[in-house]
């Protein structure tokens, strides 16, 4: 999907609107429930985490994305 910048809140066009009932709102619908739901299942430590480079910043956020992944295909093989 690509990137638009706008110069003004005014020249943003209107989002696209669906019928109610039809297909495509009810797509739409449970693909933002579905989204959420798996958001909703990662975990951050909380807190603010300094960092002195961008090497550091980036293995402290792989070991957060390798602890979600581990956890989330733990999970899949208990409930399967």
């Amino acid at each position: 999907m690509p990137v638009t910048k706008y110069r003004s809140v005014e020249e943003i066009p209107p989002p696209a609107l669906r019928e109610r009932g039809s297909d495509a709102l009810l797509r739409a619908i449970a693909a933002t429930w579905s989204r959420a739901a798996w958001m909703a299942t990662l975990r951050f430590p909380p807190g603010v985490h300094r960092h002195r480079s961008i090497q550091e910043l980036n293995v402290t956020t792989d070991a957060w994305a390798l602890a979600n992944a581990v956890r989330l295909r733990q999970d899949r093989k208990e409930a399967g």
